[in-house]
């Protein structure tokens, strides 16, 4: 981990309760977490809360590093965390994320904790006091082989915290503890799918840093099979080795059980695998197999294949994981936050593949990847397109006539994977929601191999286009010129210049008289603020008659494209309308933009008011005037200083 990323995580602890902001409760000057949901299951008398300085004489955050045999199940049954816990601690780096260094039971000792999740693209500070359930003088969950070790227990707490108390982790999936915990990209797969030769699919992705955890579902809840082995329990695979024997090499997998109470009991067995009396002890030390009951037991592929049906794997990246070590050749992640605009179309993105894998074994020159869509309480699918190498925009038209080269079916997760391997070329991706023509957010992750990339496709994007559409004639939306006038003098001060509230009466009584009539109930003061400031070219805070003027004009322009757009004359521009109704203005603007529109100047149900579209375009109109003032010689860069920026930004 770079020296930066350290940094972030190290934390400072004061002694005493000024460290905590007022109204935080404290016991005996220590922190306690109100916050924190005991439920009723462990409120009964023989269940009492317990400090580690209560428990033990000497207790350590953490004793010779965090490792995963300090991982004992405790009555939760939480293994599925517990076995990603174990996959985790493979990882020095890792670890220090989710669990900071540097806290301790001794200097600057407060009795509260910190640890960080992942959580949809952020990383979450949690923390807890150091209090722990017990019963008969015994830690009931999660806890350490070392009996004066306490930063497992102190973990589960903090996730339990994360997912709503110790109840929420009674079952659950590794796959999802691993992404909190590294914010890697999960994929499940059922092992009868993997590929014929798994030692070197397994191998490839411990190269990679890939965490690993398996199970078997084909049996009643924590019973276990002839050989040991648990039904719908969570291990953890932990390494792969091709041990050399008196016969010959063999490759064995090396698997974790968080609980630790069963081990594998068939061939390569610690109790009674007879298979190792044929590798020299030196060979033994080299795997670092240890012959005690500790939950972690090595075992042959086939036999792997035989007793579990389910892998659960995480996939991280360059920028998570140490490039030192045995990693080599980790992923390379590029992360996109995008939207979705009802009646646009989807964002896209330009897969670049040149470099093929380096896999001796695969006579195929082609390009591994994974895409991982993720958005919260919607269906997501995705496709690959096949396109020249510009990788310019896919139309609407476009997508009717190709064909994904890869499809991902519509899946009810909170995040959705695709694994890709296509020869060398240019792709685009197209993240999607079966949900049409709904607002959304979402992120896309791309996992390449070296020396291939991904970057969004931009529209091109035309400042000026001339009005496409004719404008209504005959009716009017606002009064002519010469009844503006009128107006002027009957509502603005001595009949010489226009304030805010000047204009809000007078645009409130002429949209009432008008088309419009009704509209006016849209109108805001603040609306007629901005129309001063926008045009107000002496920082008077007021308009005089000309620049009223030059206001009307610009207005009863825009009103007469509002009208030729406003299909269903219901006084309101539909979403879809709006980018027609800015061609015919004059302005074009990309996708982002669109966005931030979307945002800003519509009502909930993604419309535009007439008042709010007059008001977006005078913004518009004005903010690219003030740019063009700057770009003098029309190179689309502008250098301003502080005072202007603010001037620009505070008086519009």
């Amino acid at each position: 981990m770079k020296s930066s990323q350290k940094d972030e995580f190290k934390f400072k602890y004061e002694t005493d309760s000024t460290a905590f902001p007022s109204g935080i409760p404290l016991q005996d000057g220590l922190y306690m977490d109100s916050n924190f949901y005991f439920q009723d299951m462990l409120i009964t008398p023989d269940v009492v809360l317990k400090r580690p300085k209560e428990i033990c004489e000497s207790p350590q955050f953490i004793v010779d590093g965090a490792t995963r045999l300090d991982i004992c199940q405790g009555y939760l049954s939480d293994c599925w965390f517990l076995s990603a816990v174990a996959s985790l601690s493979l990882y020095p780096s890792l670890m220090e994320r989710v669990v900071p260094p540097g806290q301790s039971f001794q200097q600057g000792y407060n009795g509260c904790f910190f640890f960080q999740f992942w959580q949809y693209g952020e990383w979450c500070k949690v923390q807890v006091d150091d209090r722990l359930p017990m019963r008969d003088g015994q830690l009931m969950f999660l806890k350490s082989s070392n009996k004066n070790e306490f930063w497992s227990s102190l973990l589960e707490k903090a996730y339990a915290k994360l997912k709503g108390g110790y109840t929420a982790l009674n079952m659950g999936f590794p796959h999802e503890a691993m992404a909190d915990m590294t914010g890697g990209i999960t994929e499940v797969f059922t092992v009868g799918s993997l590929p014929r030769d798994l030692g070197s699919f397994l191998r490839r992705l411990l190269q990679k840093g890939t965490l690993i955890n398996c199970a078997n579902s084909q049996g009643a809840i924590e019973k276990s099979n002839d050989f040991g082995i648990l039904f719908r329990h969570a291990y953890s695979v932990t390494g792969l080795e091709t041990i050399q024997t008196k016969t010959g090499p063999i490759e064995l997998v090396r698997v974790y059980n968080p609980w630790g109470k069963t081990e594998w009991e068939g061939p390569w067995s610690d109790k009674s695998g007879i298979e190792w009396f044929t590798v020299s002890i030196e060979e033994q030390k080299r795997v670092q197999r240890i012959n005690l009951d500790d939950g972690e037991f090595w075992m042959a592929l086939s036999d792997f294949r035989h007793n579990f049906d389910i892998m659960e794997v995480c996939h991280l990246s360059d920028d998570t994981l140490s490039a030192g070590g045995a990693i080599k050749r980790p992923w390379h992640c590029t992360s996109y936050h995008g939207k979705w605009i009802p009646f646009q179309d989807p964002p896209q993105y330009k897969l670049t593949l040149l470099e093929e894998d380096d896999d001796p074994s695969d006579p195929e020159l082609t390009c591994s990847f994974l895409l991982a869509l993720m958005q919260k309480q919607t269906r997501q699918s995705g496709q690959v397109l096949p396109v020249g190498s510009e990788g310019e925009l896919v139309t609407s038209r476009d997508l009717s006539q190709m064909r994904p080269v890869i499809k991902h079916s519509d899946e009810q997760r909170r995040e959705v994977v695709l694994r890709g391997c296509l020869p060398p070329g240019y792709y685009i991706v197209i993240p999607a929601t079966s949900e049409a023509h709904r607002m959304g957010e979402f992120l896309l992750r791309v996992l390449t191999e070296k020396g291939n990339h991904t970057v969004p496709v931009k529209k091109p994007l035309t400042d000026v286009i001339p009005p496409s559409e004719p404008l209504s004639p005959g009716l009017s939306g606002l009064p002519s010129i010469t009844e503006a006038k009128n107006l002027f003098m009957k509502h603005c001060t001595k009949g010489s210049f226009c304030r805010p509230l000047d204009l809000y009466n007078l645009l409130t009584e002429a949209i009432t008289k008008g088309v419009f009539a009704g509209s006016e109930k849209k109108l805001s003061l603040e609306i007629c603020k901005s129309f001063v400031v926008l045009m107000d070219s002496k920082g008077t805070g007021h308009l005089d008659s000309t620049e009223f003027l030059a206001l009307w004009e610009k207005l009863s322009k825009w009103t007469g494209i509002f009208m030729t757009f406003d299909k269903n004359k219901n006084h309101m521009l539909e979403y879809q309308e709006i980018p027609q109704a800015l061609t015919a203005a004059g302005i074009k603007v990309d996708d982002f933009i669109l966005q931030l529109i979307s945002l800003r100047y519509t009502e909930p149900d993604l419309t535009v008011s007439f008042p709010g579209f007059l008001f977006l375009l005078l913004k518009l109109d004005c903010m690219i005037s003030k740019f063009r003032s700057f770009d003098i010689v029309g190179v689309g860069m502008i250098t301003i200083n502080c005072p202007q920026f603010l001037t620009m930004t505070m008086y519009n």
